[in-house]
């Protein structure tokens, strides 16, 4: 499994990866710290999930996350926040985000929200006349 890391914190990138690593053995990790490198890690390979911090400098990841979904739109991504989720999930979901996941949660609900995805091949396709999808 290859996982994409985007957040413009190293702390915050190497806490997610240890999270993952712990719980996905043999994964592979990539890193970016902004939309450019995320964007540039994509053209070299593609990952099997995405995680996408909401807030970098630069374009933000919901610019991002558009750019995404329009050239990789198979691609799972995941929005991670420190945000309130009732501020950000229902933009992101709407915007093409797979899962959203508050950073402060990270630690139990990244590792669900990434079986979920993978083992489905189910990746969540907004209604907006539906309710916020809940795990």
């Amino acid at each position: 499994m290859n996982i994409l890391i985007a957040d413009d914190h190293a702390n915050v990138r190497r806490g997610l990866r240890e999270i993952l690593a712990d719980a996905f053995a043999g994964a592979h990790f990539a890193e970016a710290c902004d939309g450019d490198e995320v964007m540039t890690q994509l053209a070299g390979s593609q990952p099997d999930v995405l995680l996408l911090d909401i807030n970098m400098p630069g374009r933000s990841g919901f610019e991002v996350l558009k750019d995404v979904k329009h050239i990789y739109p198979q691609l799972p991504v995941i929005m991670v926040s420190v945000q309130a989720e009732s501020q950000y999930a229902l933009r992101c979901l709407r915007a093409g985000a797979a899962e959203y996941v508050n950073k402060n949660s990270a630690s139990e609900e990244l590792v669900p929200a990434i079986k979920k995805i993978l083992d489905s091949g189910v990746h969540l396709v907004w209604n907006p006349n539906s309710q916020l999808p809940r795990n």
